[in-house]
């Protein structure tokens, strides 16, 4: 939030500018840079944020592959958007508001890897398990 409202400014400052007036009240311009940052909350909320926990593996078996693949890029977006918070609040000398939340978030990639890795050794067939193999080890 903090680093929203630092950089809010300067970053997106030329995002903004190419925006047409008229278009600009119409709809907000989507730039590809506000997802490596997090949603801007407003000031009235008090409340602290509570973030989830890292998936288990227990959990993640019970998931297709597909799923696994669509959880796995979803959490490598999760990743880069803290490691970018954490990048640009150290350049500023501040702190990070939530340092826990990235081992959640690379704990849970790694226990994908597990599943995956374990699908591929159960797999019957050489062939298709060597590909498996060389897929997960790509991620």
């Amino acid at each position: 939030m903090l680093l929203h409202r630092i950089l809010g400014r300067t970053l997106f400052a030329a995002a903004r500018s190419e925006a047409s007036p008229a278009g600009a009240a119409a709809t907000k311009a989507y730039n590809p840079l506000e997802a490596f940052f997090e949603a801007e909350r407003s000031q009235e909320e008090d409340t602290p944020v509570v973030y989830g926990r890292s998936w288990k593996a227990s959990e993640l078996r019970l998931k297709s592959w597909d799923d696994l693949q669509k959880l796995w890029y979803v959490l490598l977006k999760e990743k880069n958007m803290l490691m970018t918070q954490r990048q640009m609040l150290h350049a500023q000398n501040l702190r990070f508001s939530n340092p826990e939340r990235l081992p959640k978030v690379r704990k849970s990639m790694c226990r994908i890897k597990h599943v995956l890795t374990e699908r591929a050794i159960e797999e019957p067939d050489p062939r298709r398990s060597a590909e498996m193999k060389r897929m997960i080890n790509a991620l």
